[in-house]
């Protein structure tokens, strides 16, 4: 299960929202027990993909690297990256899916038209494919909708 403080939660929507009509991507930090994974901390990055942004985001060798680097300097995890979906659902894509690594999770945020409208949680499975990860709704993801 995953817990997200407010300030990174709203960091990462915010950049959802900015990025439109465009995907936007980042990184989330924080701590990890058996049972759940706390982000305290959200890092937005640059979408390096080549042309069309709209429905494709890649994030660039230095950005993973400065992000592992930050993670240990703040004695921190890399639990995973997220990205938005611009006029389409939080659910990932088959692409998602492929360039997806085992550990992170994956959190996709819906924009349509401009508004927040969904954020869900992704972790690959043994079988390398997609299992929601369960969010932990605090009262603040109801006041940005």
């Amino acid at each position: 299960m995953l817990f997200i403080k407010e300030t990174p939660f709203k960091e990462m929507i915010a950049d959802a929202v900015e990025a439109f009509p465009d995907e936007c991507c980042g990184f989330f930090f924080g701590n990890e027990t058996v049972k759940k994974r706390s982000i305290t901390k959200a890092m937005a990055v640059n979408n390096a993909k080549e042309g069309d942004k709209r429905r494709r985001f890649e994030i660039a060798a230095k950005d993973y690297m400065y992000a592992e680097n930050f993670a240990e300097h703040h004695k921190l995890k890399l639990l995973g990256v997220y990205h938005s979906h611009p006029n389409y659902p939080a659910v990932p894509s088959e692409h998602d899916r492929v360039v997806a690594q085992p550990y992170f999770s994956y959190i996709i945020i819906s924009v349509l038209e401009k508004k927040f409208s969904a954020i869900r949680s992704w972790q690959l499975n043994n079988d390398f494919q997609f299992e929601e990860e369960k969010i932990h709704q605090h009262a603040f993801i109801h006041q940005t909708k």
